[in-house]
């Protein structure tokens, strides 16, 4: 393993998408991940979705550089086995509802106790604490909670999904974060390791913008304004002549008079009203049906070369073929080729953020289910007759 996260390692007791997403983004960067998964159908993710002979071809992409120790965590010697891979890891990430890993016999305290240089990063629904804990959460209910979905949809449609789990993804970037702040206090030697206790509702609500002071000071409640970004003018969703979308950001003061010179609109342009943001928020409804006069009346590769030649930032609406196929996304390196079991090719995303010096790397898709057992067990100091015994009794598979 390469990357600035080489040399830590990450135990990850998690299922599906926030627990497991946080540890790929680590493993990514070099961390070695041992992901411990349940005995007989491991991680339910591995049927999520579209198959590939029977495999989630997202499983491929969220468990790539882990290694699968498949283990009975409901039998005294698994959870040795836990204790054990603990007492060596710098992070412990898990997903499960408050009190579950306590019940376990793997609370904070015994952790803490076996290793006091460890991270435990616990992402649920609402927290550690609160009246909420004991509630069942998934990302859905996150992002109902956390505010993004009642602001998500056109004016006067039911409140809509953003289109993937983003609620999960959300914490997991938390997590990562909290991971990686209680490593450095770790290791530059400012003290031993921490809970990070993250929220999937409060992880969305952290990047709801103003939601807050708006409400507070104004009395102003957010709601759901389809492609526009209320309050900022002009920057919307706007149709073109064939049929397509593009996205137009005019709402700078030198950008909205360049764009309103390039639509053939210069009155606008030098028109105090429109001076500044709060004149043209005013009237943003006029502002937005006077582009999408003009957009509509050109094909979208004439509308972008416009735009991009007057320094209008614009764009497209991609879907996953527009994505695929953008040479910009390939020489990025943001689209990878994979090779799956029986030799399959697959393209998957590729590694965000890039960093000059240790570049995050793929070294291998999504492992069989107790692919790397024998390993992990191994270099606990468990001998190959050890190993067998622990299989025979149901421990490990």
């Amino acid at each position: 393993m390469t990357g600035p996260l080489n040399g830590v390692r990450v135990i990850e007791i998690g299922t599906l998408i926030a627990a497991p997403f946080a540890a790929r983004l680590m493993g990514e960067f070099g961390a070695e991940v041992i992901k411990i998964e349940s005995m007989g159908q491991g991680d339910p993710l591995r049927k999520w979705r579209k198959l590939h002979e029977g495999t989630s071809l997202w499983w491929y992409l969220q468990s790539r550089n882990k290694k699968s120790l498949s283990l009975n965590l409901k039998s005294p010697e698994g959870i040795e086995i836990v204790k054990r891979l603990a007492e060596n890891a710098d992070v412990l990430i898990e997903n499960l509802r408050p009190g579950a890993l306590e019940k376990l016999g793997l609370g904070w305290d015994v952790l803490h106790a076996l290793n006091p240089k460890l991270t435990l990063v616990r992402i649920s629904g609402y927290g550690q604490s609160g009246p909420y804990k004991d509630r069942p959460g998934f990302g859905a209910i996150g992002e109902a909670m956390g505010g993004i979905r009642y602001t998500t949809g056109t004016p006067g449609s039911p409140p809509a999904r953003v289109g993937v789990s983003l609620g999960d993804s959300l914490a997991s970037m938390h997590a990562v974060m909290g991971a990686l702040m209680s490593l450095l206090r770790v290791k530059t030697g400012q003290g031993d390791g921490q809970v990070v206790d993250v929220s999937l509702a409060e992880s969305v609500f952290n990047v709801m913008e103003s939601l807050v002071p708006e409400y507070d000071m104004l009395g102003h409640v957010r709601e759901r304004s389809g492609g526009a970004l209320p309050g900022i003018a002009p920057s919307n969703t706007y149709p073109t002549a064939d049929g397509a979308y593009v996205v137009i950001a005019g709402n700078s003061d030198p950008i909205f008079k360049r764009l309103m010179t390039t639509i053939g609109r210069p009155d606008l342009a030098e028109a105090s009203e429109f001076a500044h943001n709060d004149g043209r928020a005013a009237q943003s409804e006029m502002l937005d049906a006077t582009i999408s006069a003009w957009s509509s009346s050109l094909p979208i590769e004439e509308v972008l070369q416009a735009l991009e030649q007057a320094e209008v930032p614009a764009g497209r609406i991609y879907n996953v073929a527009d994505i695929v196929a953008d040479p910009h996304y390939q020489a990025r390196e943001m689209i990878l080729d994979a090779q799956l079991p029986g030799g399959a090719h697959v393209k998957m995303p590729g590694i965000v953020p890039k960093l000059s010096e240790t570049p995050g790397s793929v070294n291998w898709q999504g492992p069989a289910l107790g692919q790397h057992t024998d390993s992990v067990l191994g270099d606990l100091g468990l001998s190959a007759v050890d190993i067998a015994q622990l299989k025979t009794d149901g421990v490990v598979q």
